[in-house]
C-alpha cells in the first residue's frame, strides 16, 4: 500500500493524506480519523527514511544548514575534552562519527558567567539545535536541567543521576576481564586498590565484580579486602599490602595516580613483576609501563552520535521514562607488569 494509492481509497490528494497522517491542524478532525482507520485497515505504513528526510526538508533553509547536535558538559571550563585525553579521545570520536552521518558539532558552555538556562534554550531553538551530547560533571550527583527537557540528550559516563540515555565504560566486565586475565597467568590471590571517587561513579562496579569473582575463585573469608583510598599514598598501601600478602593487583584510579603507584613501588624497592603483579583499569594504560584494561573512548564517542541521531529520528525528547544505556568494554593492553607464574 503507496500513499497515492491510499489516497485513491479516501478520495483525497496524496498532500492531504500525509497532512492527516502528520496530525496537521489545516485537516479537519474527522478526516484525520478517516484516514487513520483506512491506514490502519488498508495496512498502510509510511518509509520511516523519507519521512525523516521530509521533516528535514520541511525546516527552515538557515536550520538546514546549521543542523548540528551542541556539545555541553558541568564543567567550569568551556572545552573540558582540550585539559583531558581522555575526553578528547571521547570527542575525537564524537567528531569522527558525527561528519560521517551528516551532522556537526558545536561547543556551548552551559556554564558559562550570567548565561540563565532560559537563555540557553532560546540559544539553541534559534541555531536549531534538537540533539545535545553531554560530557557529564565532576559532581557524581549532578542532575541535568528540566528547562532543556525539549532536547534528545545522550550523555557520557555515570556522572549525572538523572535518568538519560548514555553511553559509558563497562567497570564491572572490565573488572571481571582484568582478574580473568590474571588468574590465567597463575596469579591466585590477586587484590583491589579502588578510588573512592572512581567507586562512587561507577556505582561500586569494580567492587562488586571483585568480591563476586572472590566468592567464585577464592572464596570470601580468603579474599584481600578491597583497599579503598582518596588519595593514594605509601602509608595504607604499604600496610595493606603487608598485612595481606597479594600476589598481583588490580589498580582502579586517575592517570595521576598510575603515576604515583609508579613512584611509590619504585622508592620501596617494589619490582613488578617480580614482587608483584599489576594490572591497571583506567582512561590511559598504554604507554605507563604497566598491562591493564584501558577505556575505548573513540568508541564511546561515536556511539554517543549514533545513540543521539537514533533518538532524534523517533522523535524521542525530553527525559527519558527508561533510558537506553550503551556500554562499551575496554580493551586489554599487554605490559611488563605482569608474567606468567611459575
Amino acid at each position: 500500500m503507496t500513499l497515492r494509492e491510499l489516497a485513491k481509497l479516501a478520495d483525497l490528494s496524496p498532500s492531504a493524506i500525509s497532512l492527516a497522517l502528520r496530525d496537521s491542524p489545516r485537516i479537519a478532525a474527522a478526516t484525520k480519523e478517516r484516514v487513520r482507520a483506512l491506514a490502519a485497515e488498508h495496512g498502510y505504513a509510511p518509509d520511516a527514511r523519507i519521512v525523516d528526510m521530509m521533516r528535514h526538508l520541511r525546516k527552515p533553509r538557515v536550520q538546514r544548514e546549521r543542523a548540528c547536535f551542541g556539545v555541553i558538559s558541568f564543567y567550569d571550563h568551556q572545552r573540558p575534552w582540550e585539559k583531558s585525553p581522555h575526553l578528547t579521545r571521547i570527542y575525537e570520536g564524537m567528531i569522527r562519527r558525527a561528519t560521517e552521518v551528516g551532522y556537526r558539532l558545536e561547543p556551548l558552555w552551559l556554564k558559562a558567567p550570567g548565561l540563565s538556562l532560559r537563555r540557553f534554550r532560546e540559544i539553541l531553538e534559534a541555531r536549531g539545535i534538537e540533539g545535545l551530547l553531554s560530557f557529564g560533571s565532576p559532581d557524581v550527583e549532578q542532575d541535568f536541567p528540566s528547562e532543556l527537557k525539549a532536547c534528545a540528550v545522550v550523555t557520557v559516563g555515570f556522572s549525572i543521576r538523572t535518568k538519560l540515555h548514555r553511553v559509558t565504560s563497562r567497570p564491572y566486565i572490565d573488572t571481571l576481564n582484568a582478574l580473568n586475565q590474571l588468574r590465567a597467568l597463575g596469579y591466585r590471590r590477586p587484590g583491589l586498590v579502588l578510588s573512592e571517587y572512581e567507586d562512587a561513579r561507577t556505582h561500586h562496579s569494580h567492587a562488586a565484580a571483585y568480591l563476586g569473582w572472590c566468592e567464585q575463585h577464592v572464596g570470601i573469608k580468603r579474599a584481600v579486602p578491597v583497599l579503598r583510598v582518596t588519595e593514594f599514598e605509601a602509608g595504607p598501601f604499604l600496610q595493606w599490602r603487608s598485612a595481606h600478602q597479594p600476589d598481583a593487583i588490580i589498580f582502579v584510579h586517575s592517570s595521576a595516580a598510575v603515576g604515583q603507584l609508579k613512584l611509590v613501588l619504585k622508592l620501596n624497592g617494589i619490582r613488578p613483576p617480580d614482587d608483584l603483579g599489576v594490572a591497571v583499569l583506567g582512561h590511559t594504560v598504554e604507554g605507563s609501563g604497566f598491562a591493564g584494561m584501558q577505556q575505548n573512548q573513540a568508541l564511546m564517542g561515536a556511539w554517543a552520535v549514533e545513540l543521539l541521531a537514533a533518538r532524534i529520528a523517533n522523535r524521542d525528547f525530553g527525559i527519558p521514562q527508561t533510558p537506553r544505556v550503551e556500554m562499551v568494554e575496554s580493551e586489554w593492553v599487554d605490559g611488563p607488569s605482569l608474567r606468567q607464574q611459575p
